[in-house]
């Protein structure tokens, strides 16, 4: 086997440590890199040698056909071949091949210093669990990345990580990161492709893990060819796996809305038509505000359900204010709040039938019944659907065995 750290011009390689003394492992994923893996590596590799660190680089190869296998080991590197395609595939095979207790991820591209790598080692020394890089503090030089992911698409995504998962992290989606073997156990990572970016910081602040950053250098990439990063496409598949991981963000405020919004609106216009300048609001307004709480409750019932699920199946911690509040969300509250619902929708509308009866059954004014008839169908509707959202929440909290004893 090649050993990690070799001899390099102007660099006195350290004594070969054994797997279980490396400190420090600098994964790279890699698909082609043939032109810049082994400037990579060699980087690395001295880089561990002048900081004393002991350490091995170790290509993730996830399928090259260039011959950057054989450049990466002749330039100091352990090849793992990762043969499931996909970037998070790749790390996630390498990171399982790693034998040191810290792991450094990085790409093969050029675009980032390993030379850096001893103040990162420097953070998880004094008990850092994930440190970042910061492209936009360290510097990002002339054609290292478009002018839209420089001022649209990085400050964006990056601000709304910190916006739903209460993060300081200032460069959400830099590659060069490094964390602790422990800490990446406890993320327990689930995603493939280039979410597993994304899903190592939120993970690592919802479960309380430390993060820091340190500032690294963005450089211009040494490829002859296209990147394999799809700005608009993979911008758009980290944004929806943050929205996914933030119900809060994505069901609960929003339905939070949309519910007071139809509440206020409908409560005036049950009173009669809402004159508001040159327009008057009336029954079909209505029928659109009810339409609002409907949708708003549905999605608050997800955003609680699917924080629930998250918990229970360990893939993020519970909050004490989240159980203290959820402890009366039982089945028999939404039984006794859904039933009161459907009674008063079931009196609502007989209230309509018995108005049309006092009028012979003839024709009637849609202005005057709907303001019965809208409110009944939503108390009915709105009941129904919280008797069933308390049965699904009373199936999700049974206690099952995990054992098959």
């Amino acid at each position: 086997m090649v050993g990690p750290v070799a001899l390099l011009r102007g660099v006195s390689a350290p004594i070969q440590p054994s797997a279980a003394e490396l400190e420090l492992t600098v994964v790279m994923p890699c698909l082609n890199e043939a032109l810049t893996i082994t400037g990579c590596v060699s980087e690395a590799v001295a880089a561990l040698a002048a900081a004393g660190i002991a350490g091995e680089v170790l290509v993730a190869d996830n399928g090259s056909t260039d011959g950057s296998q054989a450049l990466a080991t002749k330039a100091g590197a352990r090849v793992v071949p990762i043969a499931t395609k996909g970037y998070g595939n790749a790390l996630r095979g390498g990171i399982a091949a790693a034998r040191g207790r810290y792991i450094l991820m990085g790409d093969a591209d050029g675009s980032y210093d390993f030379s850096h790598l001893p103040r990162f080692v420097e953070r998880l020394r004094a008990g850092a669990d994930l440190v970042m890089g910061n492209r936009f503090l360290g510097g990002i030089q002339p054609g290292a990345m478009p002018w839209k992911n420089r001022h649209i698409g990085n400050p964006v995504l990056s601000f709304i990580g910190r916006l739903f998962f209460n993060t300081k992290i200032g460069d959400f989606h830099c590659g060069l990161r490094a964390f602790s073997a422990e800490a990446y156990r406890k993320m327990d990572l689930r995603t493939t492709g280039m979410e597993l970016a994304s899903e190592i910081v939120i993970k690592s602040e919802l479960f309380g893990l430390r993060v820091e950053e340190v500032p690294t250098v963005l450089r211009k990439d040494g490829r002859d060819r296209p990147p394999h990063l799809r700005p608009w496409r993979d911008g758009w598949r980290h944004l929806r796996f943050m929205l996914l991981f933030s119900p809060r963000w994505l069901f609960w405020y929003p339905g939070l809305f949309l519910m007071a919004l139809g509440l206020i609106v409908g409560g005036a216009l049950v009173q009669g038509p809402l004159p508001l300048g040159h327009i008057t609001l009336d029954v079909h307004t209505l029928l659109f505000a009810t339409v609002a709480v409907l949708i708003g409750f549905q999605a608050s019932s997800l955003a609680v359900l699917s924080k629930f699920f998250a918990i229970r199946a360990g893939l993020r911690r519970a909050e004490a204010g989240f159980d203290d509040w959820f402890r009366h969300l039982t089945l028999e509250a939404g039984l006794i709040t859904g039933s009161v619902l459907v009674a008063t929708g079931l009196v609502l509308s007989i209230g309509a039938v018995w108005f049309w009866g006092d009028r012979g059954f003839g024709p009637l004014q849609p202005s005057q019944t709907l303001r019965w008839v809208i409110p009944g169908a939503l108390c009915l509707v709105l009941g129904c659907q919280m008797i069933l959202t308390s049965f699904f929440l009373g199936v999700l909290r049974l206690d099952t065995r995990t054992d098959h004893a």
